[in-house]
């Protein structure tokens, strides 16, 4: 898959004669009603002026309090030792008024949510301009405002003059990070923090973002710490990388060099546990069985000895020390010498999982689902009266078919519509237009009895599974629920509860706990086991992984896979991580405002999409390899996806479409007046009228055209 437009690759280390940024031994304990919580326990790490280090890790790691810490900016009651140095000066015995100095001018952050970190009330021009007139009093206020409209240009937000004047809630989740990075660069800092700042976003924009955060590294010279727990993200522009578990980092070193010959088992279970987009293959993911211990009550030895096939009894008495074990490479390991000799291979702590065989429950090989040309549009109201102002286009003609045994995955941007189609499929309503058929049942023409035997057999497992689980009910009963919907016998549903506990990995033992007492993979699975309490025929998957850390992602994988392959379900999965989709779909379905434009064989559209879209999707999606990552092409979308609500004449995807600006007039000309349709090409379907074209788009650079390139000259 060829895609145009490099992203600027991580330079290499600049050499300096001290680090810029020195973190020893830092320790952050907070305060608990029982034992104190050692969040951040004797983490070390420098970076040095002009590199990219990335700080990795599962959630609870300490990441995020280590980064708070180097800003000041914890809460009073958190006990904070070590050493901080920047620029050769302590700061944790910096006053808060030297603090405050420091911030905004020489270190500056980039939050993960920046509608909280943003200010409500106040313009985005007005936040950029205050950050410049609190650190540099010769500056004018309209000096100010000038500069703040110049640094919106400089991270591509389109129409910079009036985007000044807008409120944070005007702004996309996007532009608003964007806005973050202008008021992180406004003053050319010498380090700049950037704590998950692509988690909620999606591909296509989390790429916008990383692409102005390399932008801005190179134009202010600027060092960048970035905390993430994507190893894609850190693959494709990271340095150096450190990889925290239980507060403290337990693997470091050169980018390339920890991927490709991690030294630890941790880093070795991450790495594993992650589905590769670009080498997908049969193999199956690896699991990190259990989870990180609790902070307040770590136990004796390695924090990760309980979950490390590799763990010897030393392991469990004595916790190793971060040491030099190659040139440039530091691991906490008590067999890392082994690892590094090569007598202990990563396929020897994690070995791959081997495929079930067999099937418990034969399905006939029929159509499970139908949807064809569905429609849902939801009129838009204003005022006491609900006077109509417009029609919000959620779905709008829909089709796709789903076999027995089959899993198609339903991929596209927040807003697509994606949500919108399976409820219509879960509430078998009549739709508005189009038609549903479930099991050959047309959901417009159900009576009472034979809705409720098709609710039996379509079922669904949410996103969240801690809020979609009652935190009252033991899991035994939550799982039951369904049953007690259907008057099953308590006989029975008891029996089942067991069944599918034991199918789903739970002991059967486990039926009177609370759901506060599991992890969130293991909650996971108890929402599994629920949906398949009933028998169904169909399981609708809305992100049923997205909640849950990148090791626990691998194991409910995994189990969706045996489950579909035993028990002949299909899977409706609900996904924007395109790598996920990849690994557990036969087909996929690639959504855009309301539309599907791209549909078929899931090999066929990843290794061959005809659709710009699909194209730019593919080009987005992080690959934890920095080999594969640092050299792939990225098709860099202009913008945010339009509002449902817009009339658009034609193609609704010609305002982002990188083809079509390179097409000639004519062509240009009838995306803008005919609508394509979905039509069959090469083994797949694609809603595009110059799919044909597409290499066009191999000879093409992809830096969005509106980033400017240089800082502003007053700066």
């Amino acid at each position: 898959m060829a895609d145009p437009a490099v992203l600027p690759a991580s330079q290499p280390l600049r050499a300096a004669s001290a680090p810029l940024l020195s973190v020893r031994d830092l320790t952050v304990t907070f305060p608990n009603a029982g034992r104190p919580v050692r969040a951040v326990r004797g983490v070390s790490y420098d970076v040095h002026e002009g590199e990219f280090l990335g700080l990795v890790g599962e959630s609870g790691s300490g990441k995020s309090v280590s980064s708070l810490a180097v800003m000041g900016l914890l809460p009073s009651s958190a006990k904070v030792a070590g050493s901080i140095r920047f620029r050769g000066e302590e700061l944790l015995e910096a006053s808060d008024r030297q603090l405050s100095a420091l911030r905004g001018e020489q270190i500056s952050m980039v939050f993960q949510d920046p509608l909280s970190a943003l200010t409500p009330v106040y313009t985005i021009g007005e936040q950029i301009a205050e950050t410049l007139l609190l650190h540099d009093k010769k500056v004018s206020k309209q000096a100010a405002e000038a500069r703040a409209v110049e640094l919106l240009r400089v991270v591509g937000i389109p129409s910079p003059e009036r985007r000044a004047k807008a409120f944070p809630h005007e702004f996309s989740g996007g532009m608003r990070q964007r806005a973050m990075i202008a008021i992180a660069i406004a003053n050319k800092p010498r380090l700049i923090i950037a704590d998950e700042p692509t988690t909620a976003l999606d591909v296509t924009i989390q790429a916008q973002i990383l692409e102005v955060l390399q932008t801005a590294k190179e134009l202010t010279g600027a060092a960048v710490l970035l905390i993430t727990h994507s190893l894609g993200v850190v693959a494709g522009n990271v340095d150096r990388v450190a990889v925290m578990y239980a507060g403290r980092i337990v693997e470091n070193g050169p980018v390339h060099d920890v991927f490709a010959e991690p030294r630890m088992p941790y880093t070795i279970g991450l790495l594993r546990s992650v589905p590769n987009m670009l080498t997908i293959t049969s193999d199956r993911l690896v699991p990190l069985e259990g989870r990180p211990p609790s902070l307040d009550a770590l136990p004796p030895g390695c924090p990760f000895a309980a979950r490390c096939p590799a763990a010897l009894d030393v392991c469990r008495q004595q916790e190793p020390e971060l040491l030099d074990v190659e040139p440039g490479r530091r691991a906490a390991c008590h067999r890392a010498p082994e690892i590094v000799a090569g007598t202990l291979r990563p396929g020897d702590i994690f070995p791959r999982p081997d495929w079930v065989q067999g099937a418990i429950v034969e399905r006939p090989d029929a159509t499970v689902l139908e949807v064809h040309d569905l429609v849902r549009h939801f009129p838009l109201t204003k005022g006491v009266f609900r006077r109509p102002i417009g029609t919000v286009r959620a779905v709008d003609g829909v089709s796709f078919d789903l076999r027995a045994g089959e899993t198609l995955g339903l991929v596209g941007e927040s807003g697509c519509g994606k949500s919108t189609t399976i409820l219509d499929v879960l509430e078998m309503r009549r739709p508005q237009a189009g038609s549903i058929k479930i099991s050959g049942h047309d959901t417009a023409a159900l009576d009472r009895r034979t809705k409720s035997a098709l609710q039996a057999d379509v079922q669904i497992v949410f996103q969240d599974p801690m809020a979609a689980i009652d935190p009252r009910l033991p899991i035994g009963e939550t799982i039951a629920e369904p049953l007690s919907v259907q008057g099953v016998p308590r006989d029975e549903r008891n029996r089942r509860v067991v069944r599918m506990l034991e199918l789903v990995g739970l002991d059967p033992e486990m039926a009177d706990r609370y759901p506060h007492e599991f992890s969130g993979g293991q909650r996971q699975r108890v929402g599994i086991a629920r949906a398949l309490v009933t028998n169904p025929k169909l399981i609708v998957l809305d992100e049923p992984v997205s909640a849950l850390d990148v090791s626990v992602q691998a194991g409910v994988i995994n189990l969706l896979e045996d489950l579909r392959d035993t028990l002949g379900i299909s899977y409706l999965f609900v996904a924007h991580d395109l790598a996920v989709v990849r690994q557990i779909a036969s087909h996929v379905a690639v959504m855009y405002l309301g539309r599907i434009v791209e549909y078929g064989q899931v090999d066929e559209v990843y290794d061959r999409p005809r659709h710009a879209y699909t194209r730019a999707l593919l080009s987005a999606v992080p690959v934890p390899d920095p080999r594969l990552e640092r050299g792939r092409r990225r098709i860099l979308l202009e913008g945010d996806l339009p509002s449902p609500t817009e009339e658009i004449s034609g193609c609704n995807f010609r305002g982002r479409c990188p083809l079509y600006r390179l097409l000639g007039e004519a062509d240009q000309a009838r995306c803008t007046a005919e609508d394509p349709r979905r039509r069959p090409l090469d083994g797949a379907e694609v809603a595009c009228h110059h799919a044909e074209k597409i290499s066009l788009l191999d000879a093409v650079s992809g830096r969005a055209p509106e980033t400017a390139t240089t800082l502003p000259k007053e700066m």
